[in-house]
């Protein structure tokens, strides 16, 4: 059996067990601002969150933020799923309905 070597260009090498950055524009996208889907908003209660991640493993939409070692919400990109609360082993998010805040829901200036 033959064997063949392939080179492959430095900048097209992928790092094991790393996280490829995805080409220009990076970043947050404007236009992909889901957050006016949302009826119900995730709330968490510091006090109960053992920092486990579970939601932010398990948010399909990247908008859990871990910001020195406490948990946050991107609101402009929270779709509203509930995943977060359902994955949490201590209960510590609860989803509370949009229009109970004051900020209320995050609206487009434009659409698209």
């Amino acid at each position: 059996m033959k064997s063949y070597e392939v080179k492959i260009q430095k900048e097209k090498l992928l790092p094991e067990a790393g996280i490829v950055e995805a080409p220009p524009p990076n970043g947050e996208q404007e236009s992909m601002i889901t957050g006016c889907w949302r009826v119900l908003r995730p709330v968490i209660d510091h006090e109960k969150c053992t920092m486990c991640k579970s939601c932010w493993i398990f948010c399909p939409d990247q908008a859990v933020e871990i910001i020195e070692e406490e948990i946050t919400f991107k609101l402009k990109y929270c779709k509203g799923c509930g995943i977060c609360a359902n994955v949490c082993p201590v209960g510590a998010i609860e989803r509370v309905p949009e229009l109970d805040f004051e900020d209320g829901v995050v609206r487009l200036e434009k659409l698209f």
